[in-house]
């Protein structure tokens, strides 16, 4: 199990920080000539923030934040505006990089310059270091206003977390957010290394744990997460104790019951259900054991070419996930003569001969967005009439229709997609009796 979760932790790592430091050194040549007429100087004023920049991002993370510490001469100059000089500062900004960049799409947007590349987003903030290293940045809401962040403080305590736990604490903050990405819920990611903070801190940092505790570690860390108060407006955020907010209603603290039932019920930490749970929380990354590697079905002579590898396709293949919002799907069943009802209201197994008609209830992804549904059909009755199916459409519809067929613990899945990436996701099990 402990060489499970290392070779876990490697396949998740993030693998292309050198891509990400070329490009913030580049935005910092352009806006290093601009503002303070230094010619192809791209290390100073420009600083990694966010999840890269503590160290937490994972591999397939879509956003790039930074910070460019502006002139003090440019914050008298937008300051002196009469109404949301924050506004036009972030346009100047924008502007600037726009003769770089003319093919890139570019934006002001509420605190942000956001500049999207092909392999993922930019979000540069143009900020003003104070003598306490914190930055005052541009807010152009409600009229404009500048705000305080202290993302320095932030880092020295991740790095200081990691230190004391041996590395374990950058490693659990990539564990939670491989979780987030294959279950599928919103979370900042600041929200996410405050909450393991937390829990390091109250168990004194692990000091003499290791990779061999991990599973120990996880079930505890879902048990802490579960109790957390949904409700709860905001958390302290690590280092800086910035108020960093629930803004997706603690959709975590159920997602972390669901997570700790499965894995405290399963009693031995080696078995297949085990790693087959494990890779249903946290991904296909997560190492499959030998037994589950391949199945064999040269015995069932009615389907001598049965392939169950090729028959399903899996988000991860066709795009980055990363998830932002929350997305719930339902499923309304029907059936002449009887009172339609909700699958996630239903206990036990559908009869046959039933319609289904999978839909969106809700997200709070805002739109346009592209939508994707998954249909799985999986059992021996799926693989005898060679139905296993497993195909993601690309249907752009709110609604998928089914019927409920053959036996089968079968499930659907919903993805939406923005700008190529997978920013929400749900599943809903679809069990179908024999009768």
């Amino acid at each position: 199990m402990s060489n499970d979760f290392n070779t876990f932790c490697k396949n998740i790592s993030l693998d292309n920080l050198e891509d990400m430091k070329k490009t913030a050194k580049n935005l910092a040549k352009k806006l290093n000539k601009h503002y303070y007429n230094l010619d192809n100087e791209g290390e100073l004023h420009m600083y990694i923030v966010g999840s890269v920049g503590r160290n937490t991002a994972i591999s397939g993370n879509s956003d790039l934040d930074l910070i460019f510490d502006m002139p003090s001469e440019i914050f008298t100059q937008y300051n002196n505006y009469k109404s949301n000089g924050q506004s036009a500062l972030l346009q100047d900004v924008k502007s600037v990089l726009e003769e770089s960049f003319p093919k890139t799409k570019i934006s002001g947007d509420g605190q942000v310059v956001v500049i999207q590349f092909t392999k993922y987003t930019v979000e540069l903030v143009p900020g003003f270091m104070q003598s306490n290293n914190t930055f005052k940045y541009p807010d152009t809401h409600d009229g404009g206003s500048w705000e305080i962040t202290d993302p320095f403080s932030e880092q020295t305590t991740c790095v200081s977390c990691n230190q004391q736990s041996s590395g374990l604490y950058y490693d659990f903050c990539h564990i939670v957010r491989s979780w987030k990405n294959t279950v599928g819920f919103g979370i900042g990611g600041l929200l996410i290394d405050t909450l393991v903070y937390n829990f390091f801190k109250e168990n004194d940092y692990f000091t003499n744990y290791n990779t061999e505790d991990y599973l120990e570690i996880l079930i505890s860390l879902y048990k802490f997460l579960k109790q957390k108060n949904p409700n709860q407006e905001y958390w302290f955020a690590v280092g800086s104790n910035q108020q960093v907010h629930n803004s997706h209603n603690g959709e975590f603290v159920k997602k972390a019951d669901k997570a700790y039932n499965l894995l405290s019920n399963i009693k031995d930490s080696t078995s297949k259900e085990m790693n087959t749970a494990l890779r249903d929380l946290l991904g296909l990354k997560f190492p499959k054991i030998k037994s589950l590697e391949t199945k064999n079905y040269s015995s069932l002579s009615y389907n001598e070419n049965y392939n169950n590898t090729h028959s399903e396709q899996f988000i991860e293949q066709l795009a980055t996930v990363d998830i932002r919002y929350n997305l719930d799907i339902n499923c309304l069943v029907i059936q002449n003569g009887w009172r339609p009802f909700w699958l996630r209201d239903f206990e036990g197994y559908l009869s046959h001969n039933k319609q289904l008609e999978f839909k969106i209830q809700k997200t709070s992804c805002p739109a346009p967005y592209d939508i994707w549904w998954k249909v799985r059909n999986v059992g021996n009755e799926a693989i005898k009439r060679n139905m296993v199916r497993g195909n993601i459409l690309k249907s752009n519809l709110k609604t998928q229709n089914e019927h409920t067929n053959f036996e089968g613990n079968h499930y659907v899945e919903c993805y939406l997609i923005k700008n190529g990436i997978c920013v929400a996701r749900d599943k809903i099990n679809v069990p179908i009796g024999g009768i």
